[in-house]
């Protein structure tokens, strides 16, 4: 938790205001027993009515001092919390944009997601919670105690007997509520994957009409979630009565022997009305400990949640590496025995790929499902190192490039095209911020979706739906090309991207890109798109089975002969078959 709290670090004068105000509360609910004892005992049985109003007056004073130390504290405690939400919030997103995809891989992104959405709230409520009661009601037991014996050390004496049994019985129920909430966290996690992998495929489900099995899918998650919190909550609840419990026997003690030493004279009717006093503050403030203890349970599983984001230390990308001695960019590539294993799996993805690519070269990269194309592509901008071998790009191995420098000689167009909430202009800047209208244009040309904007009512400035749902699947993957194409790359990645455009659309496509003078790696399954590629690698469960232009692997590789025949049998059905 130390790492999480110390995001507070800006805000310590604020908050050591808030808890100086706290205690101002504090010590006026301390004193007003005591200035109650001397009104009954001073005033009341005196029968002195100038100690009474005077008194009275001085109690009213305290009481809207501590009013105003409240209210006051109140609104530091809400701007600090909303200020330490932001900052933690803006640390772990910066944090998990800086992982690497293996790093990556190993947090499911709906605990991300819920990480930096419900468990930052937690810890917020907790913050909020210390610096209004959750410091004040242990002090304000402490305080009623010391006060107690102040006022009479043998009435004391009876509102402690209970106390380490409370103090046993407290942490022993904290500890319990650290794993219980822990465990109510990872139950959030798994709802909220259900309800992020169920929103993405909305229109499978509904084509398919699953939503009722889906429904019962859910309920079965959520069960387990709200199970996870009855039982939780259920023994929390067990605090409040055992408190209660032991300070009501304490409180009839009190009354009790009380009672006796009035009766002798040995007692004030002022000073045990004082004890009571302390003993029903304690009694409220001890019934604060069960929702304090919850929510310190709740926010200690949160934080460390939190925690295990922030101080990841190992597989994190560095951009800021000295960038003088970068080499000319020209988008020369050299496989030299590569392979790759993902870092949970000891099964090879690649093993032993060797190819080179002159500047300017357009490579087609086929293979059946499985068989390490996009694991092949994503090697490249290193998004993970390779395993085995090594990686040259323009005659400097991968490793060694500055990684910034390295991604801004790539574009990328991925095999599922991303499209971000927006305008189509913003989208297509995005991959090149300082991109003038007339570069997007032009990028929009060649991926032949200007036309297509142009017959949009606002054009450019029509607005992209959540994950580009008002677009065809042929536009969003011509804006993904568009924006690789704005970056003016030397190495252009396009990993299945033209799976949803019609022959002439493509084909005027590739012929446009002709002019962009760029190194092309193209992921594919289409036989007629690998035609009009320089060359062309045929990948069968990792391995290079075989490498060169179509000419040369319709005669020497039988694999690619069968795919090749398959999709001329099937009338230029463009399926790979494995």
């Amino acid at each position: 938790m130390k790492t999480i709290f110390s995001y507070l670090s800006p805000y310590k004068s604020l908050v050591v205001i808030a808890l100086l105000l706290m205690l101002v509360e504090l010590s006026v609910e301390l004193v007003q027993p005591l200035l109650i004892a001397t009104i009954i005992d001073d005033g009341i049985l005196a029968g002195d009515r100038q100690i009474i109003i005077f008194w009275g007056i001085i109690m009213l004073g305290i009481s809207v001092i501590a009013f105003l130390a409240g209210i006051i504290n109140t609104f530091i405690a809400s701007h600090v919390v909303q200020s330490y939400g932001f900052d933690i919030r803006q640390a772990l997103f910066k944090k998990v944009q800086s992982f690497t995809m293996a790093t990556f891989l190993t947090f499911p992104s709906s605990s991300l997601i819920t990480r930096l959405t419900n468990d930052v709230t937690i810890t917020q409520n907790l913050i909020f919670m210390g610096l209004r009661i959750m410091l004040r009601a242990p002090l304000l037991v402490v305080g009623s105690i010391i006060m107690s014996f102040f006022v009479h050390a043998y009435l004391a004496m009876f509102l402690v007997m209970g106390a380490p049994i409370l103090i046993l019985f407290l942490f022993l129920m904290s500890r319990k509520g650290l794993t219980l909430f822990g465990k109510v966290q990872r139950s959030v996690d798994h709802v909220t994957r259900k309800v992020q992998e169920n929103l993405q495929a909305v229109r499978l489900i509904k084509a398919y009409l699953r939503g009722n099995f889906e429904s019962t899918r859910f309920a079965s998650v959520a069960d387990i979630l709200k199970m996870d919190n009855v039982k939780a909550f259920r023994i929390m609840e067990l605090i409040l009565p055992v408190l209660l419990f032991v300070m009501n026997v304490s409180l009839m003690a009190v009354l009790w022997f009380g009672a006796k030493e009035i009766q002798t004279g040995d007692t004030k009717m002022g000073d045990l009305v004082a004890i009571v006093n302390y003993a029903m503050r304690m009694t409220g403030a001890f019934s604060m400990f069960s929702f304090i203890i919850i929510f310190f349970s709740r926010a200690k599983a949160s934080a460390e949640r939190m925690e295990e984001v922030l101080v990841v230390d190992k597989g994190i990308e560095e951009m800021s590496k000295d960038t003088a001695n970068a080499v000319p960019k020209k988008g020369e590539i050299e496989f030299q025995h590569v392979s790759f294993y993902y870092p949970t799996t000891n099964i090879p993805v690649l093993k032993d790929v060797s190819f080179s690519l002159e500047s300017g070269t357009k490579l087609a990269i086929m293979g059946a499902t499985g068989s390490g194309k996009s694991t092949l592509i994503n090697l490249i901008p290193r998004f993970f190192d390779a395993t085995e071998g090594e990686i040259w790009i323009d005659g400097v191995e991968v490793k060694e490039w500055p990684l910034k420098e390295l991604r801004q000689t790539i574009g990328l167009v991925p095999q599922q095209s991303i499209l971000f909430t927006g305008s189509i202009e913003e989208n297509l800047g995005w991959g090149d911020s300082t991109a003038s209208g007339e570069t997007l244009k032009e990028a929009a040309i060649q991926a032949q979706i200007h036309h297509s904007i142009e017959h949009f009512p606002d054009q450019y400035d029509t607005r992209v739906g959540q994950k580009g749902v008002n677009l065809s699947g042929g536009q969003k993957q011509r804006l993904s090309i568009a924006r690789a194409l704005v970056r003016k790359p030397e190495i252009l990645l396009l990993d299945d991207s033209t799976s949803a455009l019609d022959v002439s659309t493509e084909n005027a496509l590739w012929e446009a890109l002709e002019q962009e003078n760029a190194t092309m790696l193209v992921v594919t399954q289409k036989i007629r798109t690998a035609k009009g590629a320089d060359q062309i690698l045929l990948l069968e469960e990792g391995k290079v089975s075989a490498y060169g232009t179509h000419e040369q692997l319709m005669e020497s590789s039988s694999l690619y002969r069968e795919i090749a025949e398959s999709q001329q049998e099937g009338g230029g059905h463009d399926e790979l078959h494995s």
